[in-house]
């Protein structure tokens, strides 16, 4: 009852964010650009969002390594086209990681592992993106003058950058208390898997190196859904104004993001003294392009045969309930 009422309530966010959307800006900008669609872009955008899913698996891969569990670069790929699926159809951004921790627990990586995994992957990737956010903020500043904005474009970078600083921080200073909890044990086995990767140079630049390589595809996506229809904006205005609103998109409190990332980019563009339409035009045909890398991960599900039910319970299962990391 709890999980329908939930998602009730954030797909009526879903709504309302998308509705303000609309109500904020000129339509008919929106139809004219929408009419000028170069459907070529659009493929370029699929394509790129679609190497995406392989540095993804790469990366998840190297981090699931690290926590003691590998699935293979095939099974990482496959769980991540699957999760691809699911994050159209859940909460936020993040909803297809909640399926890919239970996949991988139940492919052997066990539910402590899994999580291990899943959890450092999303915390990295946020904190690389935090970082292009904090070292575009000299240009970014410079086109959103507005104190307010910048305000909460500081507070954004620094906070995505503080948050995973301080779990590393609290790991290895306080590593004898937190292991007398089971859910701080959990945070400190998790943070002692973080620190050996940043103790490995090989793992270290395969993490850091693929989550740059991911939010570049995704800037770069989102500027090909920009050249689709004409919108009047350069790369470098994509890359200064997109990874503020992806942060943003991350906090989970619509159905994949939709409405957060549309307010994000109207309020952006708007901010930059560019067209709110344009910046609405943007997010919607990125949201598209990303449902249809999604619909492909849907394909790979069915095809694959991967189902719950199929699966049998692993001596993993115990790992979570009784407290082991």
């Amino acid at each position: 009852m709890r999980r329908t009422f939930l998602l009730l309530a954030k797909a009526a966010i879903t709504g309302l964010l998308l509705y303000f959307s609309l109500r904020w800006v000129n339509l008919d900008a929106l139809v004219e650009r929408l009419n000028r669609l170069e459907p070529s872009w659009l493929i370029v955008a699929v394509a790129l969002l679609a190497i995406q899913l392989l540095l993804l698996s790469a990366r998840w891969r190297q981090i699931a390594i690290s926590c003691g569990a590998d699935l293979g670069f095939a099974g990482t790929l496959q769980i991540n086209f699957i999760a691809a699926f699911f994050n159209q159809v859940l909460p936020s951004t993040v909803g297809g990681d909640g399926v890919r921790i239970w996949f991988a627990a139940r492919r052997g990586a066990g539910w402590a592992n899994a999580t291990y995994s899943v959890l450092l992957d999303r915390i990295f990737g946020v904190f690389v993106l935090a970082l292009i956010v904090a070292v575009c903020l000299p240009w970014t500043l410079q086109l959103i003058r507005e104190p307010v904005p910048r305000a909460v474009l500081l507070v954004l970078a620094c906070g995505a950058i503080a948050g995973p600083l301080m779990v590393l921080l609290a790991s290895t200073h306080f590593a004898q208390w937190l292991r007398r909890w089971t859910i701080t044990r959990h945070v400190a086995a998790a943070a002692e898997a973080a620190a050996k990767i940043c103790r490995s140079f090989r793992s270290a630049a395969i993490v850091i190196g693929c989550s740059i390589m991911i939010h570049f595809l995704t800037i770069s996506a989102a500027w090909c859904c920009a050249k689709a229809v004409s919108v009047p904006v350069g790369f470098a205005h994509v890359l200064f104004l997109m990874p503020p609103v992806l942060l943003i998109a991350t906090v989970p409190i619509s159905i994949a993001g939709w409405g957060v990332r549309e307010s994000g980019m109207i309020a952006a563009f708007s901010y930059a003294g560019l067209a709110e339409s344009d910046g609405l035009t943007l997010s919607i045909l990125f949201g598209a392009v990303s449902f249809i890398i999604g619909m492909v991960g849907g394909v790979v599900w069915i095809s694959s045969g991967f189902r719950t039910a199929t699966f049998a319970p692993t001596a993993a299962d115990a790992e979570i309930a009784t407290g082991r990391p």
